[in-house]
């Protein structure tokens, strides 16, 4: 199984760059982190991971403010589960600093 996900600056129109992120298990334990690319993007995140439940981080709040904006949301985390250790999973975030959006990416 491998992990990626991809951050868009919906303000900007543009790839969220240097976004801190962390993967933690069901218990919290912190797995894996990162920051995000030029392009937004984690290619992967936390090498093979079983089944099970797991979370995302995103440091939203210190990515706007480097940029100087205030935000609502100073973190966002998304919580999935992986149920075909075989598989590609990716978690995209859309985020503007008064609203976000995810889905099962591909």
């Amino acid at each position: 199984m491998s992990l990626s996900t991809h951050v868009l600056d919906a303000v900007t129109g543009k790839p969220a760059l240097a976004v801190a992120v962390t993967l933690t298990d069901a218990d919290g334990a912190v797995l894996a982190s990162g920051r995000t690319d030029d392009d937004g993007r984690i290619a992967s995140l936390g090498g093979e991971l079983g089944e099970g439940l797991y979370r995302i981080s995103f440091d939203t709040g210190g990515y706007f403010a480097a940029a100087g904006i205030p935000t609502f949301y100073p973190e966002v985390t998304v919580a999935f589960e992986i149920t075909d250790p075989a598989a590609h999973y990716h978690v995209p975030l859309l985020l503007s600093p008064y609203s976000y959006s995810t889905y099962r990416g591909s």
